[in-house]
């Protein structure tokens, strides 16, 4: 069930990043999947090293999905 939890905190905080920074590399699709791809990232990441990840649907999850995307996304621009 994780899975789904990152999945649909990814596609709230790809559109969310979106807004933060919009990018013409892909427009709010290509965010969105960036924001799938960073809510995994951040999820994983938080429980490998903070012990806190993407457990359902509260406020930590949903930083730890943003943070994830807010990653992916500065590093996609970098590339």
């Amino acid at each position: 069930m994780g899975i789904l939890y990152w999945i649909v905190f990814g596609l709230i905080a790809g559109s969310i990043t979106n807004f933060l920074s919009p990018s013409s590399h892909g427009g709010i699709i290509g965010s969105i999947i960036l924001g799938i791809i960073g809510a995994v990232v951040g999820g994983y990441i938080g429980e490998r090293f903070f012990g806190v990840g993407v457990t359902g649907f509260n406020v930590v999850s949903f930083v730890v999905a943003v943070l994830g995307a807010l990653l992916v996304l500065f590093i996609s621009h970098l590339f």
